[in-house]
This record gives C-alpha cells, structure tokens and sequence, in this order.
C-alpha cells in the first residue's frame, strides 16, 4: 500500500492508548503491583504466554507478593509457585521454568537480569519475544516486540508481508526509526485488544483504517 508510514500508525495510536501495553497490565490497563524492574518484567512476560492480560496480572501479583525477589523464587518450592501462578495457565511448565530461571540469575548473573538478546534467551522460557520485552519495558533498550496481536495486525495493515514473528521482528525494524521500536508492541497490542480483534476488526472505529491495507480491501 503507497502512502503508509508507520511512525503516523504509532502516533495516531499513542493518542488513543496513551498508556500503551504492559506485561501483567489488565484489560482496563490498571497498573501491576509490582515495579517495573528486568526480574518483575522478565517473570510476569513468561506469565503471559499463551493465557491473557487478566491472569498474567493475577498470577504476577500472587507469585510478587509471597516471592518478592529472585532469590525467593530460586529457594521456591516449584510445587508452591504452581499453585501461586495457576491463573496463568500451565502451572506445571511455568513454575519450573520460572524457579529454575531464577536459580540460573543468582547462580550465574549474580542477581541480575542480563541484558543482551543471546544471554536471555538462554533463560527457560524465555524466546526473543519475551527478551525484546523486558529490554523495552523495563531496561529502556531500543526492541520490537513481537507478539501475536503484532505479526497479526502488522501483516493485516499491509506494513511487511511476513510468515512468522521473527521475520516480522526484523521487518519492522527496517520501516521503523530505532527510537520508536519499543512503540510497536506498547500500541499494536492494545489495538488488537480494543479494535482491531482477531476475529471481528472494528474497522469503522479504527484511528488508522486510511493506512490499512485490509480495510481498503474489504470496504466498497
């Protein structure tokens, strides 16, 4: 599609979701309890995969209020902390994943949360989704996040034509100024959760339907 520019999308859309998304945040886009630090960010984003923002915020702040920091969890019963994260999902997989996550920071890392891509997604769980999100969200390092609601959405507008998350990933970093890379998941998310839904787009509400390749397509 001629005429597309993604930094007039993210714009349009900062106006519209001005607190943008958050591992953990719920639907209403009420904050966690917890600071947004790497270790709370990097926990609550393996929460969150494959359940939705109203569990990932609940078993976050189950998990954050008993196991407050990394060596809690790495002490942690798996047992205990699967019964903490249920609401999540997979209590079973995550808990072992998270407690063994922590174990490796206070063993390895000495209670930090690396920063580099290549060093977190050496962590149980943890892909070059989850790694991009922490360095966006909570160490300020220029990522794109790519998560369904972004290879979705990014591919339905027209902006890259891309099979899976990572093409997407390296897609959007070309059309996008590096300072804005962290804009894409914080806005492309809560769009796919208030308008632009997975199965029923509410194209006749969409701030940015003249720059959208799927509207033009379906509107006559």
């Amino acid at each position: 599609m001629d005429g597309q520019d993604i930094t007039v999308i993210l714009d349009r859309m900062s106006e519209v979701y001005n607190q943008g998304a958050y591992p953990g945040r719920n639907s209403e886009g009420l904050n966690p309890e917890w600071p947004a630090d790497p270790f709370h960010v990097l926990i609550a984003t393996i929460l969150s995969q494959r359940t939705k923002d109203d569990n990932t915020r609940k078993a976050s702040d189950n998990l954050f209020h008993k196991y407050p920091s990394i060596g809690d969890i790495a002490d942690a019963d798996p047992e205990d902390v699967a019964s903490l994260i249920r609401p999540a999902g997979f209590p079973s997989q995550k808990s072992k994943a998270i407690v063994e996550c922590c174990r490796i920071l206070r063993d390895v890392y000495g209670g930090v949360v690396p920063e580099s891509t290549e060093e977190l997604c050496s962590l149980p769980m943890v892909g070059r989704k989850t790694a991009a999100c922490v360095q966006t969200y909570a160490m300020g390092i220029p990522a794109v996040c790519v998560d369904t609601h972004v290879h979705r959405i990014s591919n339905l507008m027209g902006l890259v034509k891309t099979k899976n998350p990572e093409e997407t990933e390296f897609a959007l970093m070309e059309i996008t100024p590096r300072e804005r890379w962290a804009d894409i998941n914080r806005y492309l998310v809560r769009h796919g959760q208030v308008c632009c839904l997975p199965r029923h787009p509410h194209c006749e509400r969409c701030m940015v339907r003249d720059q959208c390749e799927y509207d033009i397509r379906h509107s006559d």
